[in-house]
């Protein structure tokens, strides 16, 4: 009974629940109905809205293009009104250069007529005028040119003297005070060398032994030294005679080892010019690294220092070269840093400059040709290897090659630094002497200051002061490429005439 009054009991509120629940469903359902119709009705007006306004931002955009098109209209209207007057202005220009172009023709056909008229006027005046002077215009021309230079020739010479004084002293200035600075930094100490070929004896027996028996000796000594012992009657003394300095010099220190040694024969010989070549190399080396090393001169290759060494044993008008190229190596750097030029060029060129003359007796080709070549073969710039081309050149194409040009001048003409044998330095002066005498009109020459300068009279009559100024160059060109000298000549032309009366 209990199971069937609570079946009944939940029959019925699940009946009650379903009736409640479809209620609140229904009632939830009309709600959202009408939210929809409310939303949907919002959305409707805000849709009439933008309508609207997109309406007036368009027409507003309408408004806008349509008065830009008409700013626009209104430019190009503008624009085709200013290129109408342009045209119109150019047709203007246009007629005028047209007029202008034609009265150009008009004039140039009335100029040339007036030259026609004026060149008719003056072959006329010109024909009357040969007829009075009997002389052909070709011929008159002549005659004025020769009158207008007869005038002048005097006052060009005194404005050439005038300028060349000029240019003298300000340039013989500035060079002196420059090469005064730099030969009082570089002076170096001068005596004159010459090729030692005498060789000293203990006694007059030495002679003999160093001739042996037969004479084995002495042709050993020669044949593996390459030179000829003179022995005369000259007490204690033999003489070497070769043309390479470096054979006389091996001989010389092969003869006094042998002399200290006392034992002289040829197995003795062989040995003992083997140990002087040993001694010479090391010798030269040692030389060639000094003289860099005086010089401040680096990156040399080592071959190229022994060969610079040689030139210890070498001379030239009795100067030392070695140190004749450490002392052009100062004086080009002294020189290239007064003159802004590289210093570093000018010092190798400089201690290298003859190195040339080490190899010039086993070498075929002058000094500076064979230095040109031995430089670049280990692998010298060519701004380097020119320098030794450079120094015997009239006028080297660089600055570098004038300051050793210069330094060189400088180094050869100290005093004391060279000299000649009598015979040479006469036939030097004669040959002077003669150069100067080939010309014309040269009466007298004498060269003085032993050989540094030279004076040349000439005939005032056979030439004027003009032709004597030409005759002064020519004569020191000729003597520059003829001939050969140490330092530099002055070249003086006197003209001078000479008129005497006696009052009685």
């Amino acid at each position: 009974m209990n199971y069937i009054l609570l079946s009944a009991t939940l029959i019925a509120g699940a009946f009650f629940g379903f009736i409640i629940r479809k209620f609140l469903v229904s009632k939830r359902l009309k709600s959202a109905e009408i939210k929809a119709e409310h939303i949907l009705s919002e959305a409707k007006q805000k849709a009439k809205d933008a309508i609207l306004e997109a309406k007036d931002k368009s027409l507003l955009v309408i408004e806008e293009a349509k008065k830009e098109e008409k700013e626009r209209r209104q430019q190009l209207q503008e624009m085709e009104n200013r290129m109408a007057k342009r045209e119109s202005l150019f047709d203007k220009k246009i007629l005028e250069i047209e007029e202008n172009k034609q009265q150009v023709l008009n004039a140039k056909q009335q100029l040339e007529k007036s030259r026609a008229e004026i060149q008719k006027i003056k072959e006329d005046q010109l024909a009357k005028l040969e007829k009075i002077a009997t002389l052909s215009q070709e011929e008159a021309k002549e005659v004025l040119i020769k009158n207008t230079e007869a005038r002048m020739k005097d006052e060009l010479m005194h404005r050439m003297r005038k300028l060349e004084d000029q240019a003298t002293e300000e340039l013989e200035g500035r060079a002196k005070e420059i090469l005064s600075t730099v030969i009082e930094r570089c002076a170096a100490p001068h005596t004159v060398e010459t090729t030692t070929t005498a060789v000293n004896l203990p006694n007059e027996e030495m002679k003999g032994r160093i001739i042996g028996r037969e004479g084995r000796n002495i042709k050993t000594i020669e044949q593996l030294t390459g030179v000829e012992i003179i022995i005369d009657d000259t007490p204690e003394s033999i003489l070497i005679s070769a043309f390479n300095p470096i054979r006389r010099q091996l001989a010389k220190r092969a003869l006094e080892k042998l002399m200290a040694d006392g034992r002289i024969h040829p197995g003795r010989i062989e040995e003992t010019v083997q140990q002087a070549k040993k001694d010479l190399a090391i010798d030269i080396k040692k030389a060639g690294e000094e003289a860099v090393y005086k010089a401040g001169v680096i990156g040399l290759d080592t071959k190229l220092i022994q060969v610079l060494g040689r030139l210890k044993y070498r001379t030239s008008y009795g100067q030392n070269q070695l140190q004749h190229a450490i002392e052009v190596s100062h004086l080009a750097g002294l020189l290239a840093a007064e003159l802004k030029a590289d210093v570093n060029i000018c010092k190798k060129g400089g201690l290298l400059h003859d190195i040339g003359k080490a190899l010039d007796h086993e070498i075929q080709g002058s000094h500076p040709d064979i230095g040109y070549d031995l430089m670049k073969k280990f692998g010298l710039p060519e701004e380097v290897a020119y320098l030794s081309v450079a120094h015997h050149e009239n006028h080297p194409k660089t600055l570098e090659g004038i300051v050793v040009k210069i330094a060189d001048a400088i180094s050869g003409s100290r005093p004391g630094a060279r000299r000649d044998s009598f015979e040479e330095y006469i036939q030097r002066l004669t040959e002077l002497e003669d150069t100067a005498k080939s010309f014309a009109g040269v009466e007298k020459v004498y060269a003085i200051q032993a050989g540094r300068e030279i004076r040349v009279f000439v005939s005032p009559e056979a030439m004027d002061d003009y032709q004597a100024n030409t005759l002064a160059r020519d004569i020191a060109n000729k003597i520059e490429n003829d001939l050969k000298y140490p330092g530099e000549i002055k070249v003086t032309v006197i003209r001078e005439k000479r008129i005497t009366e006696y009052a009685r």
